[in-house]
């Protein structure tokens, strides 16, 4: 995907939005139904408070209706139940009425709906001259019954309501953004140390493949570093297995390479056909042996992948076949290459590919560095090439075995790469031998031994 279409993708929300929002919302719904409850609950008990003091002045009213001669008449003047009724808020109507509804007292036209069986009162919505009303009727029963119809605007009820929702609402709401100031500051500080790993591996080399450091700030973000540690650690074993790998194919297809010009050379250099024959043959041979080796050296790496595949094999036949592929070699540099403690028929459990590259190095670096004359020795489970050469100091023996390291002779003679020794301890430890140097004699020389384990 290109840079360009990649940018018109909607980008994901970040962390911290999500947690904010998987956060707050439910706690604001929460909130917003609490708050609801709270207000339902406290108009109800309003309602009450002013229903009540409604009722009250009806009774006020019930108590000032009394019998006369005429029937039932209201003592009370037009100011009387003015002052008895007054509101400052409120616009209160009220009327007394006889059973068949005619008017006693008060506003005309004014009516509800009369209390039901059994109950002295009733409450209820009205709409009078245009305006909505709540309204009372208090019925008096006895030898005069009457009635009193008690009616008043609804201003302070509404006004009360909405002074409950802004005191309720509003004082959430600003909880809420505090809230949300906290949570965000809080969730910023504790993902840090991720932006932290995202910035260092933004500025990170591709070559650069060391551990992070883990910050204990959380369970989750410690195992996340760990998990990025332990990918960090198999990219840099695949890497260094890659080096060692292109290291081992350019150090073992040094020798065979040579060879092939050598015997090109020789060949292109001589005039009869029968010369160029012997020599186009020793080359095919030749390049037999180095496509063998990018086999083996294939065969590794694929092993140290997936592992190898275990054989039995007769150590003295191997010795045999190591000798005869090196004798030209040797021939042709004057060396005296031989065998000894072939007798014994010994089996050890190996795979050839390995064996195969342990001895051809061992002998490849006598050959290069040693004397007149090389042993390969085998006695019992051990093998041992032997030379008669300079040998080594025995300090600086061990570190022949780490890559790219010479021995004196090797920095003298300007030959080699520093490779032989240490891919042939590589060798070794994938077959769980065992590698000692030492010295061939008193005199000198070096003897490199090879134990294997019993199969």
């Amino acid at each position: 995907m290109t840079d360009a279409a990649a940018d018109l993708r909607p980008q994901a929300p970040t962390l911290t939005g999500r947690v904010l929002r998987n956060v707050l919302l439910p706690l604001a719904m929460t909130w917003l139904v609490g708050t609801v409850v709270a207000v339902g609950v406290a108009n109800y008990f309003a309602e009450q408070a002013f229903d009540r003091a409604m009722l009250d002045d009806a009774y006020s009213v019930s108590a000032n209706v009394e019998a006369s001669e005429r029937g039932v008449e209201l003592v009370l003047s037009a100011r009387e139940v003015t002052s008895v009724l007054f509101d400052q808020s409120e616009s209160v109507y009220f009327a007394v009425l006889r059973p068949d509804g005619a008017l006693i007292g008060g506003q005309p036209g004014l009516d509800a709906p009369q209390p039901e069986d059994g109950s002295t009162h009733r409450f209820s919505d009205i709409v009078f001259e245009g305006r909505s009303l709540r309204a009372v009727t208090l019925t008096h029963a006895g030898s005069n019954p009457f009635r009193v119809l008690i009616a008043q605007t609804t201003r302070a009820r509404n006004a009360l309501i909405e002074r409950l929702l802004l005191y309720s609402i509003a004082p959430q709401i600003a909880l809420l953004a505090l809230l949300a100031a906290w949570l965000w500051l809080g969730i910023r500080r504790d993902l840090r140390p991720l932006q932290d790993m995202q910035a260092a591996l933004d500025r990170r080399d591709v070559s650069a493949l060391e551990p992070l450091a883990v910050t204990r700030t959380s369970r989750e973000l410690e195992t996340l570093t760990q998990a990025v540690n332990a990918l960090l650690d198999r990219l840099a074993q695949s890497v260094s297995a890659q080096r060692e790998f292109a290291g081992n194919v350019a150090h073992e297809l040094r020798t065979p390479l040579a060879g092939i010009r050598a015997l090109a050379e020789y060949g292109l250099a001589q005039r009869e056909p029968q010369a160029w024959r012997e020599q186009l043959e020793r080359i095919a041979a030749s390049e037999s042996r180095a496509s063998h080796l990018v086999d083996q050296l294939l065969g590794l790496a694929l092993a140290d992948e997936t592992g190898f595949k275990r054989e039995q094999l007769r150590l003295d036949e191997f010795v045999q076949k190591a000798v005869l592929r090196h004798l030209p070699a040797a021939d042709a540099k004057g060396v005296d290459l031989g065998a000894s403690g072939l007798d014994d028929a010994i089996t050890i459990e190996a795979n050839s590919t390995l064996l195969e590259g342990i001895v051809d190095n061992l002998i490849d670096n006598a050959l290069r560095y040693g004397g007149r004359m090389i042993t390969i020795e085998s006695s019992g489970r051990t093998l041992s090439v032997v030379d008669d050469g300079p040998g080594i100091p025995a300090e600086v023996r061990d570190s022949l075995t780490e890559r790219w390291s010479q021995g004196p002779a090797g920095r003298t003679m300007g030959r080699g790469a520093g490779l032989g020794l240490a891919i042939v301890a590589r060798y070794a430890r994938l077959l769980d031998a065992d590698l000692r140097f030492g010295a061939a004699s008193p005199e000198g020389g070096l003897r490199v031994s090879i134990s294997f384990k019993d199969a």
